[in-house]
């Protein structure tokens, strides 16, 4: 039964107190009426005793001490589930803004999901080709993977999301450019420019029937940033579990989901772990990212690129740094890459995709995918040694190998790692490609890949 209180006993940033509460319980939904009679909702935070602490999502502006009505209303947060979903634009916890009115509900769901059982999980094998060569070669991404693209102020994370999620396919599925394929993008405190940017890219690219958007921009409340990503993910599970869908989630910006979620935890007066971050920001960023996967005896399945932008561009960053330990692997943007005009700047030896053995090969990819992947992570890794030794020595007092490798890197940025925002370069394109830069190498350094393999794709000296 709901009960409504009257008045408030505390009023503390984005939170309420209020005492004398009976059976409530934490995550469950509350009203909040004002004297004006505009409602607000909030949630349970934490309790303790008759003492209830509430997060207002829009905000304690304009609340009353003594006239605040306060609805308990019995149930954690739902959100309302159709297909009709596809292609509208929500607010941060899922109410229409597009102007289209209200979707009739075929289901309604805790937006804090269920845990899957680990045994009910199906192992991701299945690859899935972006058309960007140095993630489809390099840094492989899997169906049901968690894969996060961490970048920093100024970079184009955004242009690479929005290629990633036009050009996306899964090399298995039947028909996953058609009715089986959705996207669900959840913007986090972003502009109102970035959100545009979206939508248009989404439109002009004919898939913005297939998207489903959960806007909360950086003028909206912070607490609203905490429930975004959670609804998100709920329509993604929705989709791909109970009309077995492929489904892409987009989460951007993670950082300001952090900060939003360091702010409410200050202002609990939690106590501050690294950086000010709340000590549980591991197992909430987890139970977001979990949320990713493929459950046997579906058809559908999630795959997650979260977006973050990490601070001074530092990976040791807290955000950055446990969200590398939930994940399997992450594509790095570099800045050096960003200023010399190459897009997209992905640094190849900081990014990697744990999962990327178990779906390429004969049968997923193709038979020399592995050797050749290994053989460019090594000869670059080896620019890299030429590049600092030529800035202590310069470039003329190389050795004649040195040479060859500085050449190499230069050829591997400007043609395997640059490619326009609109090019969608196949798997057998981009592995001919790379076969084609190590053919500027003496086929003596090719010590990475078998020698069958070598014998058949090497056409260098």
């Amino acid at each position: 039964m709901a009960i409504e209180y009257m008045g408030l006993n505390n009023i503390q940033g984005p939170l309420v107190v209020l005492e004398g509460v009976d059976d409530a319980f934490y995550e469950e939904m509350v009203t909040v009426t004002l004297d004006s009679g505009e409602k607000r909702i909030g949630r349970v935070t934490e309790i303790a005793g008759d003492k209830a602490v509430i997060q207002v999502f829009e905000g304690t502006s304009d609340l009353s001490l003594t006239n605040t009505k306060t609805k308990f209303n019995g149930e954690p947060m739902r959100l309302p589930l159709s297909k009709e979903m596809l292609g509208r634009t929500l607010d941060g916890v899922g109410r229409p803004i597009d102007g289209l009115g209200d979707y009739f509900a075929d289901e309604i769901r805790d937006v804090n999901g269920l845990p899957i059982n680990p045994v009910s999980r199906e192992y991701p094998n299945n690859f899935i080709q972006t058309g960007i060569s140095s993630i489809d070669c390099l840094m492989t991404l899997i169906r049901g993977q968690k894969l996060p693209i961490f970048s920093g102020d100024g970079m184009p994370h955004d242009e690479l999301a929005v290629q990633i999620a036009r050009q996306a396919k899964v090399a298995d599925a039947d028909d996953v450019s058609g009715d089986k394929f959705a996207i669900v993008f959840a913007a986090m405190g972003v502009k109102h420019d970035v959100a545009n940017y979206f939508k248009r890219s989404f439109e002009e690219s004919g898939v913005l029937g297939k998207v489903v958007m959960f806007l909360n921009l950086s003028n909206d409340p912070v607490v609203e940033r905490i429930i975004t990503p959670r609804c998100a993910l709920t329509a993604a599970e929705y989709l791909a579990f109970k009309h077995n869908m492929h489904v892409l989630v987009i989460l951007t910006d993670m950082t300001s989901y952090a900060e939003a979620l360091r702010e409410v935890s200050s202002s609990k007066g939690e106590i501050p772990s690294r950086k000010g971050f709340p000590g549980y920001l591991y197992s909430d960023l987890a139970s977001l990212y979990e949320r990713a996967g493929i459950i046997k005896d579906s058809q559908g399945s999630v795959t997650q690129v979260p977006i973050l932008t990490m601070p001074n561009d530092d990976i040791t960053h807290p955000i950055p740094d446990l969200t590398g330990y939930i994940t399997e692997g992450q594509i790095t943007l570099g800045r050096d890459l960003h200023l010399k005009g190459v897009y997209p700047p992905v640094a190849i030896l900081p990014s990697l995709s744990r999962l990327m053995k178990d779906g390429i090969g004969e049968g997923f990819t193709r038979e020399d995918h592995q050797d050749l992947a290994n053989q460019l992570f090594a000869s670059y890794s080896k620019v890299e040694d030429a590049k600092s030794l030529a800035s202590v020595i310069g470039e003329d007092e190389l050795s004649d190998m040195d040479k060859k490798y500085i050449a190499f890197g230069k050829a591997f940025d400007d043609k395997f790692l640059r490619q326009g925002k609109d090019e969608n370069r196949s798997i057998d394109e981009t592995l001919n490609l790379g076969w084609e830069l190590l053919k500027m190498l003496p086929k003596s350094e090719l010590d990475r890949v078998d020698d069958k393999i070598l014998a058949k794709y090497y056409k260098g000296e």
